[in-house]
């Protein structure tokens, strides 16, 4: 098989799949004859060949993926109309401090927050697959330990946590907020091969507005209040 025919199976896979792909995955296309790195370049190569359409082609956490491009989400919104839902100031701190120093337990997420965790902002994260419990610490009571998943960093948009944005100075932080609309439309691109879901099932929150709002979408990000 030639370059241009492998390259024309990985394109047909990845626009029929249901789910991302791993790497490891798309070596079965071709009996293992065809070595990561060889399909690797062939996938950087696609990504080239979609530039400047609609669609591309990404890779995110849970694998590579194609999705509709960010500046096509206000016309696929037409078809699927949908106010998106609103996440409380408590619910983003509380993601926040999971995603920046995890694994936490509830008990750390309340010595940093100084307030106690209602028990619904952590079953919101877990239902919204966002957070999960991959743990217990060996202390009093072995309290559960939490953790951001996979879904989580693909809903971001995101390979690994390593990519979350790092800001230590105040004119970052200010930066921050300039660029979180623009976060959370990127985060909502349309994979492929499927429905257009509702804004809920994109899993791109609407951050708010307001001083109180402004200090949660910073938390959100850096993990520190204004």
């Amino acid at each position: 098989m030639n370059s241009a025919d492998a390259k024309r199976v990985l394109e047909t896979a990845l626009i029929c799949a249901q789910q991302p792909v791993q790497l490891r995955e798309l070596r079965a296309l071709f009996d293992q004859a065809l070595g990561a790195d060889t399909i690797k370049q062939m996938l950087l190569e696609l990504q080239l060949d979609w530039s400047g359409r609609g669609v591309e082609l990404v890779c995110i956490a849970s694998g590579w993926r194609f999705q509709s491009r960010p500046d096509m989400r206000v016309y696929l919104d037409r078809l699927h109309p949908e106010k998106p839902p609103r996440y409380s100031r408590a619910t983003l701190e509380t993601l926040a401090i999971i995603a920046y120093r995890q694994p936490v337990t509830r008990g750390d997420i309340e010595d940093i927050r100084g307030v106690t965790v209602n028990s619904l902002i952590v079953k919101q994260l877990e239902d919204r697959g966002w957070v999960e419990v991959i743990g217990h610490r060996e202390s009093i009571g072995r309290p559960a330990l939490f953790a951001t998943t996979r879904h989580f960093l693909d809903d971001l948009g995101l390979e690994s946590l390593e990519q979350l944005p790092l800001l230590d100075t105040p004119t970052q932080q200010a930066r921050a907020l300039e660029a979180l609309t623009v976060s959370s439309a990127d985060s909502g691109a349309l994979p492929v091969n499927s429905p257009i879901p509702s804004q809920e099932a994109l899993g791109s929150p609407t951050f708010q507005d307001g001083q109180a709002g402004r200090e949660a979408d910073l938390f959100f990000l850096t993990g520190t209040s204004l």
